[in-house]
């Protein structure tokens, strides 16, 4: 039906005959002249419809007639073919911001292939700047597809598969797809539910990553597995998560942790090289998880800026401020947050109760935030009991640990420390934003690449009173901190650090994974670490156990989410912005109206029923 795609025409073609296909972008009428701008998805040119032009020969200059009389009700979207002769714009109407722009196409004909018959929801030209509420783009979602944002960032997602494709088969990894139906286990976010109709009463579950399939690939032989893995997990959204999701899914045998993130980083480099033309420098950067949490009170800091957070709970352990040494009896800490310039940018209403700033820290469960102004000559300035409680040594001491200088806002939190950090963390992404220390452009080239190693195998659920994994239960612990005998696995597993690994990006976990554990013996002690009795572990996981005792290599791995690793390559603030038919956070799809009732013969087949009651406004 077409010669050329409409954007790969140029100069070179012109005095050809050409055959387009493709939509109406915009029409203007130009007295007696229409001039139709095509768009594909290559592109789009210029159509010129000027029967006076067209020929002189009298049956063509009545065809041209006809595409005159057709272009003149020409709606936009509608979808045409168009036949016509190639030809170099006149000097004064070149367009440089397009690739065709030294070219347009002498209309012969015109067919209407399809017309649009209702009115648009929202404009979609690319000459259209009208931004559409997202409700409306993901309503109406093959419209915004025809968009050239979208057009450009599935495309975007589409080079980076193909680099990672070519990476990992270029390295040895096989592909292999695993079950999306399997069986619900522990731990992890909740499972999307599948009722079995043939064996009543028992469910599937969507899986939320391929994690044990990928282990026993392992056990199998395979050595190098890669899978582009479609995942689920029914678990609260914001801007980078969905309840269904991409990751790249890698895993290998007979490697240790070095070898792992010296692979993954040149997978990244080769990825940033192939999309963006960009080298990247490596190896990247590392910090332990201790280390994160100690200087940015998060295991996944944007390194492009400071404000480094301080411990200074040794300073103020014995002074009379009460909030302060109490939080440190306590057993909790003391923090600063340094804010260079802070003093002129942040006044005391915004740190003070009802001020943007102490709403962010009162957001992530702290009850304020104390402060301190550097003034000339090192003097400070506070409200309340800080500056009359603290010696000159002390001082002089905070001031040198925080490298304050004059103009410098000092931000104290003090409670428990996981409080403290995560209050202190959200703040200092806060004022990040609002100082503009962080780029705004789409086009952002600061890429700070970090790997945070050596994270807890465990954290302690307070509310269900036991231990969990950190990231799950199949992280092989670090064998310095195990011990040898197997007899001590109990009391030295709730201490040990994990083989564990996190890539994080700009303050965004990009991916993570980690050696995992390959004795059956140290799996039953994990999983009862975490609560399992043994016989539920033997009931959940008997098989991978069974398949550990059959010589399991050792072996390790990683995914990466791949939604969001697109998201930052294209500049967009929201996973959804790279992803073609994404649901909303309230997990809906706003085009299909899925979630949607069934038939109650469905159900039955299925062997349930529905206990939910319409909620009363």
């Amino acid at each position: 039906m077409r010669s050329h795609g409409c954007g790969d025409l140029r100069a070179d073609h012109a005095g050809q005959a050409v055959q387009l296909c493709g939509w109406v972008d915009r029409s203007r009428d130009h007295g007696g002249v229409i001039f139709i701008d095509l768009r594909d998805r290559s592109g789009s040119v210029q159509i010129t419809v000027d029967p006076e032009l067209a020929s002189a020969d009298a049956s063509l200059q009545a065809a041209g007639a006809a595409a005159f009389a057709t272009a003149s009700h020409l709606r936009n979207e509608t979808v045409i073919q168009v036949q016509g002769t190639l030809r170099a714009r006149p000097a004064e109407s070149l367009n440089e911001r397009l690739a065709t722009g030294a070219i347009e196409v002498l209309a012969s004909s015109i067919t209407v292939l399809n017309a649009v018959k209702g009115t648009l929801p929202f404009p979609v030209s690319v000459h259209d700047e009208e931004n559409t509420r997202e409700e409306l783009r993901l309503r109406h979602r093959y419209l915004d597809l025809r968009r050239a944002r979208m057009n450009h960032n599935l495309r975007l997602r589409h080079r980076t598969v193909q680099a990672i494709r070519a990476f990992v088969e270029a390295e040895g990894f096989i592909e292999v797809e695993t079950p999306v139906l399997t069986r619900s286990t522990p731990e992890g976010a909740r499972d999307y539910l599948v009722p079995s109709r043939v064996c009543g009463g028992e469910w599937f579950a969507l899986p939320q990553s391929p994690q044990l399939f990928k282990q026993l690939l392992m056990v199998g032989g395979l050595e190098r597995y890669y899978q582009i893995a479609r995942c689920f997990r029914d678990e609260d959204l914001r801007a980078d998560r969905q309840p269904e999701f991409t990751q790249l899914d890698m895993e290998l045998s007979f490697v240790n942790q070095e070898q792992i993130l010296e692979l993954n980083e040149r997978l990244i480099a080769a990825i940033w090289k192939a999309v963006k033309g960009i080298e990247l420098p490596l190896p990247f950067p590392r910090l332990t998880w201790h280390e994160a949490m100690e200087r940015y009170g998060t295991d996944r800091p944007d390194t492009r800026y400071g404000m480094e957070l301080v411990t200074v709970s040794d300073l103020v352990a014995d002074m009379g401020f009460k909030v302060f040494s109490g939080a440190v009896a306590a057993g909790g800490s003391v923090k600063v947050l340094p804010v260079p310039g802070g003093n002129d940018a942040i006044s005391n209403v915004r740190i003070k109760p009802g001020g943007d700033v102490f709403s962010e820290a009162q957001k992530a469960g702290a009850g304020g935030l104390a402060f301190i102004r550097v003034r000339e000559n090192g003097e400070i300035d506070s409200i309340g009991a800080i500056k009359d409680n603290l010696s000159e040594a002390k001082k002089a001491e905070l001031l040198a640990r925080t490298g304050a200088t004059p103009g410098t806002l000092l931000l104290f939190g003090a409670g428990d420390t996981a409080t403290v950090n995560k209050a202190l963390d959200r703040v200092r992404q806060y004022l990040a934003r609002d100082l503009a220390l962080v780029p705004k452009d789409r086009d952002n080239d600061r890429w700070n690449f970090l790997w945070v190693v050596d994270f807890p195998m465990f954290e302690f659920n307070a509310g269900e009173n036991r231990l969990e994994a950190l990231h799950h239960p199949f992280c092989a612990p670090n064998s310095a901190d195990l011990g040898d005998d197997p007899a001590q696995w109990a009391t030295t597993l709730p201490t040990a650090r994990a083989q564990a690994y996190d890539l994080v990006l700009n303050g965004l976990e990009l991916g993570g994974g980690s050696l995992r554990i390959h004795d059956s013996a140290l799996q039953r002690q994990v999983l009862q670490a975490i609560g399992l009795p043994l016989e539920e572990a033997e009931r959940q996981f008997g098989f991978l156990m069974e398949a550990l005792d059959m010589g399991a290599p050792p072996h390790g791995g990683i995914a990466f989410g791949l939604d969001r690793l697109v998201m930052l390559l294209a500049g967009e603030e929201s996973i959804r912005d790279t992803i073609a038919f994404p649901k909303t956070q309230q997990a809906r799809c706003l085009m299909t109206r899925a979630p949607a009732d069934v038939a109650p013969k469905q159900l039955e087949e299925l062997h349930v029923a529905s206990t939910w009651v319409e909620q009363e406004d």
